[in-house]
């Protein structure tokens, strides 16, 4: 079965990528181990949450997002999401099944792209968004 994995990582001051390298090796190791494969992991970089988060007695106000597509089965997946979940770096996880059957998941790609409209959040600047096409429009 398909799957996508969006996890949030706390991020340091200042940021380096380490321990979301870390944290995506851990989760790609299992899913190997278990006889899974890993079809790509798209890394977002940090942004602003929607609100604070605390978790581990620590506020969060930002975090790194990357995302995982993998193809397990349940219960390798219940593995790599409660290994993951319990890990004092991570904020936030979910695990979403993308599909079980191959003709629903075989054009699927291994990486997401992020496209957002420039009218939709002005003044937040370029650089916080991917463009693709003619200028994000």
């Amino acid at each position: 079965m398909l799957y996508e994995m969006i996890a949030v990582v706390r991020v340091d001051k200042p940021h380096n990528t380490n321990e979301v390298k870390e944290i995506a090796r851990t989760a790609g190791a299992l899913i190997l181990a278990q006889g899974g494969v890993v079809r790509g992991i798209t890394n977002w970089g940090p942004f602003l949450l929607t609100k604070p988060i605390k978790k581990n007695q620590m506020r969060h106000d930002s975090g790194h997002h990357f995302i995982m597509r993998f193809d397990a089965s349940p219960a390798a997946q219940q593995l790599v999401r409660k290994t993951i979940a319990i890990d004092p770096r991570m904020i936030r996880c979910g695990v979403v099944k993308m599909g079980g059957r191959l003709k629903d998941i075989v054009d699927v790609k291994g990486t997401v792209d992020w496209q957002r409209r420039r009218e939709d959040h002005q003044g937040l600047g370029e650089s916080y968004f991917q463009w693709k096409g003619n200028g994000g429009r």
